[in-house]
């Protein structure tokens, strides 16, 4: 059963240990040391409160397995863009998927949002089909929207749903 619940400083190390796998090709956040993770979830109670992001861990049958978060835009409140890591060892178990309607519920409920997009590498098949899966339209291309882990800006699908 996938459950979200908001990220925890306590967090950290599961968090750490996740984004610092060599195979996490389409997620460029790696912390260098845990006391970083540590600083980045102390602002989420600050980043709540300014509306900008708001970050939950993925909980897997009550483990850990990866996060999901929304950033609102500054400009245009009303919309926010997706994303989210998973655990290796939880890839192709659908939880994803079911992280990524967890959080729409948030964003309609309680953030009140009216759009939510979700932008990807193109080569990150993944993220693609939870995107399909959940009934998220393909607008475009995004030109040099993401740095890549090598440091070069990348072209990036974009997805979006509007309620």
């Amino acid at each position: 059963m996938v459950e979200l619940r908001l990220q925890k400083v306590s967090d950290a190390e599961r968090f750490f240990e996740i984004l610092n796998n060599p195979n996490f090709i389409y997620f460029d956040v790696q912390p260098a040391t845990i006391e970083d993770e540590v600083a980045w979830l102390e602002q989420n109670a600050q980043r709540m409160k300014d509306n900008t992001q708001w970050n939950y861990t993925i909980l897997y049958d009550e483990a850990i397995v990866g996060a999901i978060g929304v950033q609102i835009n500054y400009h245009r409140n009303y919309i926010g863009e997706i994303g989210y890591f998973i655990d290796e060892k939880y890839w192709n178990l659908g939880i994803a998927t079911q992280a990524v309607k967890l959080i729409e519920e948030i964003c309609r409920n309680e953030l009140k949002l009216t759009r939510i997009e979700i932008a990807m590498l193109l080569e990150n098949s993944a993220s693609e089909r939870v995107a399909f899966k959940n009934n998220y339209l393909k607008e475009g291309i995004q030109r040099k929207l993401i740095k890549g882990k090598d440091g070069q800006m990348k072209d990036c699908y974009l997805y979006a749903k509007v309620f």
